[in-house]
């Protein structure tokens, strides 16, 4: 090896170790996490946010497009070549083109970077800078799984069981299992029916609105699909576990599910994350009765759990310090109702916050709570009913494509008498009843500069990425 080729390895070294260095200073990046439970329209939110970031004519409350600090904004391609690109163009042309549908939701990890150019603030401004907004999308079901990484089988299995007992779409994963004998010898049939009659159950609570639908890959296995780490499902503990016993094999397979699954997920993309968005559909919740929106309550706690300092040591070691610094929970399809009423939905969503920090002890990341629309397809309306003028809204309906208008109900001024009956085990509303109807698209026109229209997320981005631009 001659002196030269020695030190230009050397060189390529150093300048290895220091592009990183030198990438943090001068370019900074934001990692924006971005999950939703089950049906609030992630892609929609997605698609919008980024929409209106690239022509900012509907985003007034973004402090830094108000001051002309953002001279200009572009995709470019994303850091990570082996996750999936976010399909925001396809998506866009979905929701905005002459036949407007929703997009097709994701399925796996996607990523999209924004990047900015941003003019110099204060007066020892030396010029422009660049900051890079990489957006990580991801189901739902997989940020609830970090949940499971401080239960044991047999803690996760009681629980479980308890929770979905009474739940309908349970009822034949429930008859299954109380069938079962844990202590016989495993058999690979019987336990495949097992994860197959679990994975059934956790489709249709998915379909019928229930957030805690975990564990994820169930829904989503990918690669994984057949393979015995998904090849397991709650049981009652018999008095005596065996080797080579059926429950032990689920214990065996739900450690390695933990182990193989959660943990380098959370290794990958969770312990980079600087600020996450988890996006909620409060309404639907509401609409589905008292028992959905404590599903909702509780949800909302073991997420927050997931971001609790100090208390998942696994995650703690993993994360090395860093923390995520923002939380926003965001109830969707704000549009559904007149803008009178989005007050209230969104003391719902504050107080959902506030009684899921209590319960999960949580102090740390800064939370706040808003409702929303990625894009709006509905146009507000009055209606009179029984003498009283009522707000309302008009769209298409996905049922029909056609024009409806609707009133859905009047939510309460006070959270606590939709938040009380559920923490209580009520089955029904006593006193009221909240309709929800799914519109679809409508075509719009958009000017030279503006985004999709929507709600709110021009102060969504505020609170997310303000302080960075």
């Amino acid at each position: 090896m001659t002196f030269t080729s020695l030190t230009d390895g050397l060189t390529r070294g150093i300048g290895d170790l220091m592009s990183p260095l030198t990438n943090l200073v001068s370019e900074p990046v934001i990692r924006l996490g971005v999950t939703g439970l089950s049906r609030a329209g992630k892609t929609v939110f997605i698609t919008g946010l980024v929409a209106n970031l690239l022509d900012r004519g509907r985003m007034p409350q973004l402090t830094a497009e108000a001051q002309r600090r953002i001279e200009a904004a572009w995709l470019q391609p994303q850091p990570d070549m082996t996750l999936a690109r976010f399909d925001f163009e396809g998506h866009l042309a979905a929701m905005t083109g002459d036949d407007p549908r929703w997009p097709d939701s994701t399925r796996a990890v996607s990523e999209l970077r924004l990047s900015f150019r941003l003019r110099p603030a204060g007066f020892f401004g030396l010029g422009p800078t660049t900051l890079h907004l990489d957006i990580v999308d991801y189901p739902g079901e997989w940020l609830l799984d970090l949940g499971l990484m401080d239960k044991t089988y047999d803690e996760w299995s009681e629980a479980t069981l308890a929770r979905i007992a009474a739940r309908p779409q349970a009822r034949d994963f429930m008859a299954t299992a109380r069938a079962e004998d844990g202590a016989l010898r495993l058999d690979e049939t019987r336990a495949r029916a097992l994860a197959e009659s679990f994975t059934a159950y956790l489709t249709a609570a998915r379909a019928a609105g229930w957030s805690d639908c975990t564990p994820g890959r169930f829904l989503l296995p990918g690669d994984l699909a057949g393979s015995p780490v998904l090849t397991f499902a709650p049981l009652p503990k018999p008095a005596s576990t065996p080797r080579q016993s059926l429950w032990r094999e689920m214990e065996r397979r739900f450690d390695a599910y933990k182990a193989e699954v959660v943990r380098p997920f959370f290794r990958r993309h969770f312990a980079r994350i600087d600020r996450q968005v988890v996006l909620v559909d409060a309404l639907g919740a509401i609409h589905a009765g008292p028992q959905a929106v404590e599903d909702l309550r509780r949800t909302m706690t073991d997420v927050l759990t997931a971001f609790r300092p100090g208390t998942n040591g696994w995650l703690t070691s993993l994360l090395g310090g860093k923390r995520v610094e923002r939380i926003l929970f965001a109830a969707t399809k704000a549009d559904h109702l007149h803008h009178l009423q989005h007050p209230r939905l969104t003391a719902i969503m504050e107080a959902l916050v506030r009684e899921a920090k209590s319960r999960a002890d949580f102090a740390g990341a800064e939370t706040a709570a808003m409702s929303l629309a990625g894009l709006r397809v509905t146009v507000e309306e009055t209606i009179e009913r029984g003498g009283e003028t009522l707000p309302a809204v008009k769209g298409r309906l996905a049922s029909t494509g056609k024009a409806a208008v609707m009133y859905p109900g009047t939510l309460p001024d006070d959270p606590a008498r939709l938040l009380s009956p559920a923490r209580e085990g009520a089955e029904r509303w006593l006193d009221a009843d909240y309709q929800v109807m799914s519109f679809l698209p409508s075509r719009i026109t958009r000017r030279p500069g503006e985004g999709p229209p929507h709600i709110r997320l021009d102060r969504a981005a505020e609170f997310l990425i303000g302080d960075r631009l």
